[in-house]
């Protein structure tokens, strides 16, 4: 016969069993529920800069990311040449630190730690001195090895590559970067509202409070008579 004390552990088990359902349930839910945000960028657009400095930090420095799947996605306007070279829009210094911060987010997969890197480095383009950015390792605190590595050893080369059959294939094709998505939809030239459009997609119950503000009350409308502040294609 069973002894008390298993007869005791049994009990306990099967009462933890929907608890256990519940809590699976409910990280599922949760999960399914967040809203994805994308971010098609190049690293020397000033206005892809200042997104990022400015606008996109916001995510991290509210409640806003309890519910949003952020992802970057440097390659931007690039083009390929005929002989398999890279066009950067910005030059060769863009070739280069598009392919430091696509081994940044590879390398320290953990969002709060790539972006914390890719924020100094884009906070040094506008103050015109991107060509600074390797003193973002000692400003962060992160080390230069792994980046080095990615870097020397072909893997940031295959990044970019992937990064850019991905930007190829947008359908719509953007036209512009900063190029932004909320639920694979992207902003077009009212990008600058993307915090609207994450509420206005969110459909879980947790309510950030920062989509209880005032200013989100508002009605998504597009400035049609302002100057988009976007680097386009060509």
């Amino acid at each position: 016969m069973a002894s008390h004390n298993q007869i005791t552990r049994l009990i306990i088990t099967f009462a933890l069993i929907p608890w256990l359902m519940f809590q699976e349930k409910c990280h599922v839910c949760c999960s399914q529920d967040k809203v994805n945000l994308s971010l098609y960028y190049e690293s020397l657009c000033p206005y892809c800069a200042d997104f990022i400095v400015n606008q996109l930090v916001k995510v991290l420095q509210t409640d806003l990311g309890s519910i949003v799947n952020l992802r970057l996605v440097p390659w931007g306007n690039t083009r390929i040449a005929p002989n398999s070279s890279w066009i950067c829009q910005h030059g060769t210094d863009e070739c280069q630190i598009n392919t430091v911060e696509a081994c940044a987010i590879k390398v320290w997969s953990n969002l709060e730690t790539h972006i914390k890197f890719i924020n100094c480095v884009e906070r040094l383009h506008l103050e015109n001195r991107h060509s600074s950015w390797q003193s973002c390792f000692a400003a962060t605190g992160l080390s230069q090895t792994p980046i080095e590595n990615c870097y020397n050893n072909g893997l940031g080369y295959r990044l970019e590559q992937a990064y850019a059959d991905e930007t190829a294939k947008l359908n719509p094709t953007h036209r512009f970067v900063p190029w932004v998505l909320v639920n694979n939809q992207p902003l077009q030239e009212d990008y600058q509202n993307f915090i609207a459009y994450i509420c206005r997609a969110y459909r879980g119950h947790n309510i950030p409070q920062a989509c209880k503000t005032k200013t989100l009350n508002l009605n998504i409308t597009i400035a049609r008579d302002s100057i988009p502040r976007v680097c386009f294609r060509g």
